[in-house]
């Protein structure tokens, strides 16, 4: 009896060993198999690929290099005088275009950044207008821009005027083209002798000296 249960065991075990050998070489194949499949369909998707870019070769563009952003500009001065020459350093200066006492370019020799400043409203290369009394009236607005951004339609038109007379100003240029009104730029008298930017505009005049005036201005000014 113990030598019968022995050989049956040794049976038993033999066969389970000839199905495990049978089900891993099972496996195997189908493994292979799929591996197969997968380079196959791996192939034909390649040769898909490269059949499309050689009848296509303008539309296969290399992917673009992503630029690192610019740094974000920051609000600057601008000292205004009807003697530039007045001024320190080399900030960004206002000066005057036309008028009784015109300024000339030899006066702002050497000066990096200048805005000119009609006071009569008919100099259309000025890109800024003097709306104040004793220089143009808030009635020639609009005609100025217009006369300006027609003879610089990539320019700017910039709207000097005091803080009281500002809604007058926007009320004759309420219908211009409204192309014109996103070139206007406001700069704004608001003399508290502190730096501030008065709400919607995008300088503010905030101090008055003897001999120049001080402005805050907002990139894009």
């Amino acid at each position: 009896m113990a030598s019968s249960a022995a050989a049956k065991a040794a049976a038993a075990k033999a066969a389970a060993a000839k199905a495990a050998a049978a089900k891993a070489a099972a496996a195997k194949a189908a493994a292979a198999k799929a591996a197969a499949a997968k380079a196959a369909a791996a192939k034909a998707a390649a040769a898909r690929h490269e059949a499309a870019v050689s009848q296509h070769p303008a539309t296969h563009v290399a992917p673009r290099k992503r630029r690192p952003a610019a740094a974000p500009a920051k609000p600057f001065l601008v000292y205004d005088s009807v003697t530039p020459e007045t001024i320190p350093g080399n900030p960004v200066i206002a000066t005057y275009a036309d008028g009784p006492n015109p300024d000339t370019p030899a006066m702002v020799a050497g000066r990096t950044n200048v805005i000119w400043i009609s006071i009569t409203g008919y100099d259309y290369n000025a890109s800024a207008l003097d709306i104040e009394p004793g220089c143009a009236s808030p009635s020639q607005a609009a005609s100025w821009v217009s006369g300006r951004l027609t003879s610089h339609p990539h320019g700017v038109a910039i709207l000097y005027t005091m803080i009281s007379d500002w809604s007058a100003v926007q009320e004759n240029v309420a219908s211009l083209p409204s192309w014109m009104k996103s070139h206007i730029r406001w700069w704004i008298a608001d003399p508290t002798g502190t730096p501030h930017i008065v709400p919607g505009s995008q300088a503010t005049q905030w101090y008055w000296g003897p001999n120049y005036d001080i402005s805050t201005a907002l990139p894009g000014f």
